[in-house]
């Protein structure tokens, strides 16, 4: 159904996040990777759920809200590209939701239930997605982007995320 966009389709700063996801279907890559992050943060005890690699750095508990809050907004971008909504689609401020959220008050099992239930419906939005809409473009952020370069985004997004977990966290 999904087909990889070119790298050239993504918007610069997208890239190299793009590059770590694997060839496939993007649903079941998704898929795969809801099972891979909740597994490895399932094991965070509390302590390291607020371990901060460095000062100024988000702890662990924040990354996984900041996780969740992105796909969110990118599931939201991709129903209204694929509703053909072509009105402009603004950015936000991911250090401002953080600090907002509170996310280290949150025990890590309620952070994991809701990205969980996030990458669910993430999922579940993308399969019910008819054919016609996976190329639609519209402008989000500043960014011409397609229903498809958006659920590549997110795969990517997390990888990059998972990436410094666990060469900086755990």
């Amino acid at each position: 159904m999904f087909k990889r966009p070119k790298l050239e389709e993504f918007p610069a700063y997208t890239r190299n996040y793009i590059k770590l996801v694997p060839e496939g279907d993007i649903v079941d890559i998704l898929t795969e990777q809801l099972d891979t992050t909740y597994n490895l943060l399932s094991q965070v005890t509390e302590d390291q759920a607020d371990y901060r690699y460095e000062d100024g750095k988000w702890s662990l508990s924040e990354v996984l809200g900041h996780l969740t809050d992105t796909e969110r907004i990118m599931a939201y971008r991709i129903l209204r590209i694929a509703r053909g909504d072509q009105n402009p689609l603004v950015g936000f401020d991911e250090n401002e939701f953080v600090k907002k959220a509170s996310f280290y008050e949150r025990p890590m099992t309620d952070l994991l239930e809701d990205y969980q239930n996030v990458r669910t419906a993430t999922t579940s939005l993308l399969k019910g997605l008819p054919q016609h809409s996976l190329k639609y473009r519209s402008n989000a952020n500043g960014f011409e982007v397609t229903v498809e370069t958006v659920a590549y985004m997110v795969a990517g997004h997390e990888r990059h995320h998972l990436k410094i977990i666990e060469e900086k966290y755990l």
